[in-house]
């Protein structure tokens, strides 16, 4: 059995920090063995081997206090640590950490959901609590409060928020309407953002900003602290919720319909986050490949036209919903409906319209009021259960839309695969999600997504159309996409990782962020 050790660190060195660690945080918390306790750490979705990625132990404390033991010992040590709280975040990399050798330290036992207060509408958690959880805990307490989930119920509040992750009710940009942190620094040191910072404040998950500089978003998405607990807004029950789905008979539609959605979402007319499904997203829900397309190479328009029908969608779907007083719900549905279906073709479905096993309706529908599910994870038994993620991007404007579009199916195409992609309209911008799936048992289809993966960034940049997040293997070139102005975005990042984490044992590598002392491989 190989032996994984983080770079830089002697066995010797290794075993005597792990049998330090042990006493902080318990012996059956300490995890080692990589055939059996590190596997649900590994990435088994994307396009490099597992194995490339094997942490040389777990560690999952169980308070504050235990995280500051272990980063006392870390930075005696100079112990790499890959901060992991819930949720799987796969076609990201899930739990894995970006190199082998790291440590994760996994805050999943970190998993208590610390306040729900109905009256002004918020809730603090822990790092472990999940979607499923907190929506749980609010059903049984009665309370009169929806949560904004993503599309897999089991993610981490915190952790999604944290990567900049949307959702589906009017509150769907998580790190918006989230309000107050506490963190670790990685010399230990605990920090409370906002009117957290003043002792025996009441409105710290209130007011976001605080006095002086707000530092919350310097610690998403990157590597300079370790965040404890945090606050999030929730959205009280609205007296009436109005779901629709409009299907388009034709790709081309998109041009118009974004500039029909465009004034609806800027105005605030559509309140939430609306969800534009292209045919190739709806089905891979709902159907595995081999049962629509048993023919080599990839599905061809002819083939997906058909398939849009034999569901009754079309070849977009657009998933959006009304919230508020009934009169006002009513009123306002006649002006969106009246937009929507300025598109020839168009047609509309309300509640009841559908069938009631209609997988895609049913999930979407939940969604849409905060109720988190897993029927959208049906998608990676597409094609044999790889598949990478990217979401580039760009202004709501049908031009936008359509070369996005346009552009990236003919890439994947190219490379040999199925263009699986929807779009998240959100207050002026939307974000492509654009999915490459493979089976990753096979050498070829992995060396095939990995070369399309790579291309994808590319022409991305070369439009002008940044990333929301990356999985681990791209981190480095998507951070290479900011690079204006003499790179000085990331120069500052740099000066901040240095002098906030000195010995860099925090995350190594995080979103292209690396401590300036590190001196092992960048991959």
């Amino acid at each position: 059995m190989p032996e994984y050790l983080p770079h830089g660190v002697n066995r010797d060195d290794f075993q005597s920090a792990l049998a330090e660690i042990r006493k902080i945080v318990g012996q059956a918390w300490v995890l080692t063995d990589s055939e059996t306790d590190l596997q649900p750490y590994l990435d088994h979705m994307s396009a490099v081997a597992p194995e490339s990625r094997m942490p040389s132990a777990v560690i999952a404390p169980a308070s504050v206090a235990e995280v500051q033991g272990v980063l006392q010992i870390a930075n005696a040590y100079k112990l790499p640590l890959w901060t992991y709280g819930n949720g799987k975040n796969f076609a990201y990399g899930g739990p894995a950490p970006k190199q082998a050798g790291y440590l994760v330290l996994d805050l999943k036992r970190m998993d208590r959901i610390l306040e729900v207060n109905e009256e002004s509408g918020y809730c603090v958690v822990e790092p472990g609590v999940s979607y499923f959880q907190l929506y749980q805990f609010i059903q049984e307490k009665g309370y009169k409060l929806w949560i904004d989930c993503a599309a897999p119920g089991w993610g981490g509040v915190m952790g999604n928020s944290l990567e900049h992750g949307a959702g589906y009710t009017p509150y769907a940009d998580h790190l918006l309407f989230s309000c107050g942190m506490e963190l670790l620094l990685a010399d230990g040191s605990l920090i409370r953002t906002g009117m957290g910072a003043m002792p025996n404040n009441r409105s710290w998950q209130l007011f976001k900003y605080g006095f002086g500089p707000y530092v919350d978003g310097m610690f998403t998405q990157g590597n300079f602290g370790i965040i404890t607990k945090m606050g999030f807004w929730l959205m009280p029950e609205p007296p009436a919720y109005k779901p629709f789905m409009v299907t388009y008979q034709k790709e081309e539609d998109i041009t118009q319909l974004m500039e029909i959605l465009r004034p609806l979402k800027m105005n605030m007319v559509i309140q939430n986050g609306v969800v534009i499904e292209h045919i190739s997203y709806s089905a891979s829900v709902q159907r595995l490949r081999k049962q629509l397309w048993d023919k080599p190479g990839i599905i061809p328009d002819e083939r997906w036209r058909e398939i849009a029908k034999e569901l009754d969608l079309g070849m977009w779907n657009i998933y959006g919903a009304l919230y508020g007083l009934p009169e006002n719900v009513d009123m306002t549905w006649q002006m969106v409906q009246h937009a929507l279906t300025s598109i020839p073709g168009a047609k509309v479905y309300l509640q009841g319209d559908r069938p009631a096993d209609d997988a895609g309706w049913n999930y979407r529908e939940k969604l849409m009021r905060g109720e988190p599910n897993m029927t959208e994870f049906n998608l990676v038994n597409w094609d044999g259960g790889g598949h990478l993620n990217f979401t580039p991007m760009a202004a709501m404007t049908g031009k936008n839309a359509w070369e996005m579009f346009t552009l990236f199916k003919e890439l994947l195409n190219r490379h040999g695969f199925d263009m699986i992609c929807e779009e998240v309209a959100m207050f002026r911008t939307m974000i492509t999600l654009v999915m490459i799936m493979f089976d990753p048992r096979d050498e070829d289809a992995r060396t095939r997504a990995d070369a399309c993966a790579r291309e994808l960034v590319a022409i991305a940049k070369k439009h002008g159309y940044g990333e929301l997040k990356a999985n681990l293997t791209y981190m480095d070139i998507i951070a290479d996409m900011y690079d204006g102005q003499d790179g000085a975005l990331r120069k500052v990042n740099q000066r901040i990782k240095d002098a906030l984490d000195p010995n860099g044992i925090l995350s190594p590598g995080k979103s292209g962020i690396w401590p300036s002392n590190w001196t092992g491989p960048r991959t």
